[in-house]
This record gives C-alpha cells, sequence and structure tokens, in this order.
C-alpha cells in the first residue's frame, strides 16, 4: 500500500466513505479488480511516483491519474512489507485462482480420491493466499506454515469425507434431496475449513499480538505531513489480533457461502431445462459461468464485511493501552485481507 512509500504527506485512504458498508464495497472492488494483474513493471513504478510525487509535496491535489495508481498500488503491495504480493495470491487474482479448484470441487460424481485432491488443492492455495495477505508484523515461521497447512487440509478432507460417505445413506430423503445435498457437501467443507485455515495461519498474530496504532489529530496528522513527527506503534495487541483474525475468518464465509451454493443448485434446475439435457457437453461451461459470475460480486461484497484499516476504543483493548488512545481515545491497525 501507498503507507509503504516514502514521503511524510499522506493520501487519502479511499476516495470512497469507508465509513458505510456500500463505499468499503467500492472501494474493495478497486482491490480486487483483475484488470490490476495486467499492470506491468514499469506501469507499478510509474504508479510509484506518482504516490511518492504527493507524498512529497510536488503533487497538490489527487487526480484521475493519481486515483489510479493508489489503486494499482493497493491491490500489489502488500502494506506491512512494501513488497508486492506474489501475483497469483493476490486479492485480484482471487476469483481467477479459485475458478478452476471451485469448478473442481464442484464436478458431479467426485469419489473419495476426487474428493480428497481437490480439498487439498484448495486448501494450498487458502494457505498461500492466507499468509501472503496477513498482518505482517507477527510472521509465521516455516514450521508453522506447514503445521497449520496439514491441520488445515485434515480439516477438510476429514469433512468432505465424511458428508460424501452420510448422504447416500439418508434413505428417507427423495432423490433430488440426495443430489442437491450432495452439492452441498463442498460447501460444508470449504466453510469449516476455510474459517480453520485463516485461524491456523494466522494464529501467531494471536499469540504475539499485532501492532496498533494511535488515531491521529487533524494537528497530529499536520505534523507527519511536515515531517516534524512520526507515527509510532503503541504495541503489540492480542486482542486486536484475534479481532483481525476473526473478522477475517469469518469474510471468508461470507465469500465462500453464495459461490459454493448458488452454483450447484441453480445447475440442479438448469439440468432439467430441455436446453441443457440437449446440450449435455455445455454442463461444465454453464457451471464455470455460474461460479465467475457469482464470484466476481461475491468477493468484493464479502470483503467490505469488516474495514480493511480497523478503528476501535483503546479501552476495548489490553490494559496497558486504555490510557493511550490517539483521537477520541482510538487505536487502529491493519485486520490484514
Amino acid at each position: 500500500m501507498t503507507s509503504s512509500l516514502p514521503g511524510n504527506r499522506d493520501l487519502p485512504v479511499s476516495q470512497y466513505d469507508l465509513s458505510t458498508y456500500w463505499g468499503r464495497v467500492r472501494h474493495s472492488a478497486d482491490i480486487s479488480d483483475p484488470r490490476t494483474l495486467l499492470t506491468s513493471s514499469a506501469g507499478l513504478d510509474h504508479a510509484k511516483q506518482l504516490v511518492i510525487a504527493y507524498k512529497q509535496g510536488e503533487i497538490q491535489e489527487m487526480t484521475p491519474g493519481l486515483w489510479k495508481a493508489k489503486k494499482i498500488i493497493d491491490s500489489t503491495i502488500h502494506p506491512d512489507t512494501g513488497q508486492p504480493v506474489f501475483l497469483p495470491f493476490r486479492m485480484s487474482c482471487f476469483v481467477l485462482s479459485n475458478l478452476v479448484v471451485t469448478a473442481g470441487m464442484l464436478t458431479p460424481g467426485l469419489g473419495t480420491a476426487g474428493t480428497l485432491a481437490w480439498q487439498v488443492t484448495n486448501q494450498s492455495l487458502n494457505v498461500a493466499i492466507n499468509f501472503s495477505n496477513a498482518n505482517k508484523s507477527s510472521p509465521l515461521s516455516t514450521q508453522a506454515i506447514i503445521q497449520s497447512y496439514c491441520l488445515a487440509v485434515s480439516a477438510s478432507c476429514g469433512v468432505a469425507v465424511s458428508l460424501n460417505a452420510l448422504v447416500p445413506r439418508l434413505k428417507r430423503l427423495s432423490p433430488n434431496a440426495r443430489v442437491v445435498l450432495g452439492r452441498l457437501v463442498p460447501f460444508a467443507a470449504v466453510v469449516s475449513a476455510g474459517a480453520l485455515n485463516v485461524f491456523l495461519m494466522r494464529g501467531e498474530e494471536i499469540r504475539r499480538g499485532i501492532d496498533v496504532y494511535p488515531v491521529l489529530t487533524d494537528e497530529e496528522k499536520r505534523r507527519v505531513e511536515a515531517g516534524e513527527d512520526k507515527v509510532k506503534p503503541l504495541g503489540k495487541s492480542k486482542k486486536a489480533a484475534t479481532l483481525a483474525v476473526s473478522e477475517t475468518a469469518f469474510s471468508r464465509v461470507i465469500n465462500a457461502t453464495p459461490i459454493m451454493v448458488l452454483p450447484p443448485l441453480i445447475l440442479v434446475r438448469l439440468q432439467r431445462s430441455e436446453w441443457l439435457k440437449r446440450r449435455s457437453r455445455m454442463t461444465t461451461p454453464v457451471n464455470l459461468g455460474l461460479i465467475l459470475t457469482t464470484s466476481i460480486f461475491a468477493l468484493p461484497l464479502a470483503l467490505a464485511a469488516f474495514p480493511q484499516r480497523q478503528t476501535i476504543s483503546a479501552k476495548s483493548l489490553e490494559a496497558e493501552f486504555h490510557d493511550y488512545g490517539g483521537k477520541d481515545g482510538m487505536v487502529e491497525f491493519n485486520r490484514g485481507i
């Protein structure tokens, strides 16, 4: 993000009102816009130079070109490290990266081996995305990453295999009801394991805490912009970390629910239509189209559920922070995505 670039003058956080849900949806749509993936190294460097020029006072006002530069940087650069997030694991690539995996998991008639293979693939992708976009003030060790990955994969596979074995035994249900439930097995596995994956991959944040900062008054912001002062973290808070990780896990559930529920249910209905019966080869393309369309709309709605830069009362954290809140006794931290 732009905060990692040199200069004392901060850019506006967003061109939208982040205190409202719809404002955060529009902001999240910018961060997750797949078109930013087409930005070349030269384009990223140009965006950085524009932002640096503003932060150093060479550009006085925000322009459309500067907002575009900020959008590119926000969707590419990690706010804690200042380094580009590996392309397949950026939020702007989230829909595309998950499209193939989701389509595979929703394939009708998967056996145990197929179910296990797709769950392992899905959790491997989740581990990479959660690790790449986490708050980096308390990084995981390699051993912790491996342990978290193994636990997440075991959990998702266990849920998927158990439910796959259970559904055919529900003799009292109609065949159609069993088909619907069978299509929803991947949803239960993905949601439960996805939330667990976030807690496992970001568990070190909860154990160690994450950096929290005072919310600045207008005068303090002026001094920072003038280079007269610097913003320093108040310390690491475990309560802030727990809130950040919990909200991120819940946003993953919000994102997965429409993607894993709507396409398979719509496909069941479409497969009864004469059009798709006569064109059985179109089943997979239709399924992929449903997944892609749902994913594009679901991701910004899920990311916007909670602000990325979270602001809370210092008194809601550990006692050591109670007397050190900034403006109106508030502190802020990077929730991660």
